[in-house]
């Protein structure tokens, strides 16, 4: 197994990243972070208490009240988000290891999905030219010209969950720049090097202090920061349940939040459609991130008069995907991301034995002593109401669910409390956009697990409020302002 060594590029894992500079921690405590391929330490980090986070957010409220940042021009800070991306993707084959060190994610599927971060910071850096921050109106009541401005909403409190760091603080972090926000950076204690390194390359750049914060949290913290009085923002990615809470407490002081949440995604697969092509691109699809993705397609309706030869055709290739060391070239799918996510995906898959019919997987792979790996596991013969079909398991664990005509089909896919992804196969473009347009699903794709943050991801019911990337994903980061004036000003005058 091949790694880099923490303290090889993490170099000061015991302090926060807080106004521009690496500092002490207010305590002694510190977190582990496993590596889950090997139950071995990878790096103890310092952990965040009441004070520290205290400390994270007056940098922030600072920078954006006095600072020059959120004064600057949209290019002005366009040039800090395409530097910050440049640096990511200088720097992309060492976070694609610590990712894997940390998180257990397959180091070649790490290196491809790094690139959607690259790509975030390049595409809101050019959002600086192409986004209207200001329009002008004729007003009707009076004055002579209008403007609707577009601000930036403030200080944001952005927590990061632990299975996709670098991805997800990219989509977080470059539009709230570029919008001219203050961010707190909330690492998650599993995986909290994405974040650190991060630190470090916007001090290489020259980020304004305060402008970044980067602390590392157990709950109880991170809960203060979503309480905090001067936090005007939250983003958030996390379970749903973790969702609703950040929801209330945002409630009750009416600070502004999205949250993208859990998924119970479905792929209908309409009778034009050929099983085992199918079956290849679900298999390719299923291991990503050892099935640890909100997205993931959990979830597989097909006529019940083919149910039995689609099960055994996912059996087949699942049976065939190479579990293993996430290092390894050939490895298809890693371990789970800690021992507790591999205790609550094999309790599922207990009862998922109770509930329906195991077609593949089930266990642990054989061969590794150490390692929190569990074999992607397939079950048939369920039905909608099961809890393997309802509950987000997070794992490589898909349920198959016949179902009797086309309409009853759409009616199971839609019969759940979230609303993420969802998949139609079949040759007929029309049929697929005409289901698309029936799914209750942030995003649906043809012939393919498909998402596309470039454009917006997000989605309906409990899966979440508000959207991420594209323009959609810089709107929850800016206030609205409408000011009338008598004249022109200068500005636009030149």
């Amino acid at each position: 197994m091949t790694t880099i060594a923490a303290q090889q590029v993490i170099r000061q894992p015991d302090r926060f990243f807080i106004g521009g500079e690496w500092t002490k921690p207010s305590s002694g405590s510190t977190i582990d972070v496993i590596t889950p391929s090997t139950e071995d330490i990878y790096m103890t980090v310092a952990e965040a208490n009441s004070a520290d986070m205290n400390q994270a957010v007056a940098a922030a409220r600072h920078a954006f009240d006095h600072g020059p940042w959120r004064r600057m021009s949209p290019a002005e800070r366009a040039h800090y988000v395409r530097a910050l991306g440049e640096a990511v993707e200088a720097a992309r084959d060492t976070i694609a290891h610590i990712w894997t060190s940390e998180m257990g994610v397959v180091k070649t599927s790490a290196q491809g999905a790094i690139e959607m971060a690259i790509y975030a910071y390049k595409q809101y850096a050019d959002m600086a030219h192409t986004f209207e921050f200001e329009e002008r109106h004729t007003p009707m009541w009076g004055g002579s010209v209008g403007l609707l401005v577009r601000e930036p909403v403030g200080v944001v409190g952005a927590i990061i969950p632990w299975n996709a760091p670098p991805v997800l603080i990219a989509y977080k972090l470059a539009p709230a720049l570029l919008a001219g926000c203050t961010v707190v950076l909330k690492a998650s204690p599993e995986t909290p090097a994405s974040a650190l390194i991060v630190a470090q390359l916007a001090e290489q750049i020259g980020l304004p202090p305060g402008v970044l914060n980067v602390v590392t949290a157990e709950r109880a913290v991170s809960e203060q920061l979503v309480r905090h009085p001067e936090i005007d923002k939250i983003t958030f990615t996390g379970s749903s349940e973790a969702g609703k809470k950040i929801a209330a407490i945002c409630g009750e002081r009416i600070a502004r939040c999205t949250l993208e949440l859990g998924g119970k995604s479905a792929a209908l697969v309409l009778d034009d459609y050929d099983i085992d092509r199918f079956a290849d691109s679900l298999a390719e699809a299923a291991p990503f991130n050892t099935g640890q993705v909100c997205c993931s397609i959990t979830r597989v309706v097909v006529n019940r008069k083919r149910h039995d030869s689609l099960v055994d055709a996912l059996a087949d290739r699942f049976s065939k995907v190479k579990v293993g060391d996430p290092f390894a070239a050939d490895t298809m799918m890693g371990p789970l991301a800690m021992k507790r996510q591999r205790e609550r995906v094999e309790s599922y898959i207990e009862i998922g034995k109770q509930e329906a019919t195991l077609a593949a997987g089930g266990g642990r792979p054989q061969g590794f002593n150490r390692g929190f790996f569990v074999e992607p596991t397939v079950f048939g013969n369920v039905d909608n109401s099961c809890r393997i079909a309802r509950e987000e398991i997070f794992g490589p664990v898909i349920s198959v669910i016949p179902a009797d005509s086309e309409d009853q089909a759409l009616a199971i896919a839609n019969d759940s409390a979230f609303g993420l992804n969802a998949s139609v196969y079949t040759n007929d473009v029309d049929r697929a956009y005409a289901l698309g347009r029936e799914l209750r699903s942030g995003t649906v794709g043809q012939n393919g697990v498909r998402g596309d943050a470039t454009i917006s991801f997000g989605g309906f019911k409990q899966s979440g409020i508000g959207r991420e990337g594209g323009v959609d994903g810089l709107m929850p980061f800016l206030e609205s302002k409408t000011i009338i004036l008598d004249a022109e000003p200068a500005h636009l005058r030149k």
